[in-house]
C-alpha cells in the first residue's frame, strides 16, 4: 500500500474537514412563495394571516424607513417561548422570529434553527425540536425556497462572532445598565421607546414576568445613521436581508441589554465581506449610542463608555 506523503496528507485532511463544515452549514434566511403584487399593507396582513392559521402568535411589523416597499411581520410561537423560559438569559432573543414581505411579493423568513443555535448557544439541543417543528410549519405556511443569506457552520453558531476582536453574544459592550429590578427595568424601556428618544419607535414588545425577560424590537429610525442607512450601504444583499429587522433591546432580570452590533450585524449578514463591513465601520458605534440613550444611562457613564 503506498502511503501519501505528510504534506498531501495534511492538504487531504484539510479539505475534508472544509468538506465537513460545508455539509453542517447553516443559513439565516429562506425564500417563500412568492406573492401577488400588491400595496405592502396588503403583503404583511396576507403573511400575518398565513402565520396566525399556521398557529403561530403575532407580534408586531415594521416598515423599515428608506428601504422602499418593504416590510417585517414579528411573530412567535408559544413552544419556543417556553423553551425560552426553561433556558433564560440571552435565549429572550430567539423569541421574535420575522418574515420580511415586499409589495412587489418577495417573501422570506428567518429560519429558526440558525437563530435558535445562535441564541441558545450550548442549550441549542432543549430547542432543537422546537426548531425543527417551527421550520416545517413555516414551509407549508409559507413555502419552501432556496435558503440564503450565508453559509454559517452550525457549529460556530453557539459561539459567533464575524471574525477575531469583534463582540460574541455575550460581550460585556451587550450591558447597558444595571437597574437592580426587572419592574424597573420594563418601565424604563416602555416608556423610553413611547417618547420616541433617539428618533426610535417601539415595533413590538413581549415580556415574560414570570422569567423576568423582555425583548423589544427597536425601530432606528435616524436621518443620518438610521437602518435605511446603514442596510443602503451593504449592497443589494442589505434590503434582501429584510428580515434581520428590527434590532432589540432586551432586559434579563434588572438588567437592560442591546446586541453589540458588531455581532448582530453579522450574525444577520453573515455573506459580508471585510469591505462591506468597513462600509458601516461607524454604524455599530451609533446604535450603541442609541440603545444607551433608550435606556437611559446617565451621561457620564455613556461617556465612559
Amino acid at each position: 500500500m503506498k502511503l501519501l506523503p505528510p504534506l498531501r496528507l495534511l492538504i487531504v485532511a484539510i479539505l475534508l474537514s472544509l468538506l465537513a463544515h460545508a455539509a453542517h452549514a447553516d443559513a439565516p434566511y429562506q425564500r417563500g412563495n412568492p406573492l401577488p403584487a400588491s400595496s405592502l399593507n396588503e403583503q404583511m396582513s396576507r403573511v400575518e394571516k398565513k402565520l396566525e392559521a399556521a398557529g403561530f402568535r403575532l407580534l408586531g411589523r415594521h416598515q423599515p424607513k428608506g428601504l422602499g416597499e418593504r416590510g417585517v411581520v414579528v411573530y412567535t410561537d408559544a413552544a419556543l417561548l417556553d423553551a425560552i423560559g426553561k433556558v433564560g438569559g440571552h435565549a429572550i432573543l430567539a423569541a421574535p422570529q420575522r418574515v420580511g414581505v415586499s409589495a412587489s411579493g418577495e417573501l422570506s423568513y428567518t429560519r429558526p434553527e440558525y437563530w435558535l443555535r445562535a441564541y441558545f448557544r450550548d442549550q441549542f439541543a432543549l430547542a432543537a425540536p422546537v426548531a425543527r417543528a417551527m421550520q416545517g410549519r413555516l414551509e407549508q405556511a409559507l413555502g419552501r425556497g432556496e435558503v440564503f443569506g450565508g453559509d454559517v457552520p452550525e457549529q460556530t453558531l453557539a459561539d459567533y462572532r464575524y471574525m477575531a476582536g469583534m463582540e460574541r453574544l455575550d460581550s460585556f459592550r451587550a450591558e447597558l445598565i444595571d437597574l437592580q429590578q426587572f419592574d424597573a427595568a420594563v418601565r424604563t424601556v416602555r416608556s423610553r421607546l413611547a417618547e420616541h428618544v433617539a428618533d426610535t419607535a417601539p415595533v413590538y414588545e413581549l415580556v415574560l414576568p414570570e422569567h423576568k425577560l423582555a425583548v423589544w424590537g427597536v425601530a432606528l429610525n435616524s436621518a443620518r445613521d438610521g437602518e435605511g442607512v446603514w442596510v443602503n450601504k451593504l449592497g443589494p444583499v442589505g434590503p434582501q436581508n429584510i428580515a434581520a429587522l428590527p434590532y432589540e433591546i432586551y432586559v434579563i432580570g434588572g438588567k437592560i441589554y442591546s446586541p453589540a452590533a458588531r455581532f448582530r450585524i453579522a450574525l444577520a449578514w453573515p455573506s459580508l465581506d471585510l469591505g462591506q463591513f468597513m462600509s458601516i465601520r461607524y454604524t455599530p458605534d451609533a446604535i450603541a449610542a442609541t440603545m444607551r440613550r433608550v435606556a437611559n444611562v446617565p451621561d457620564l457613564v455613556q461617556l465612559a463608555n
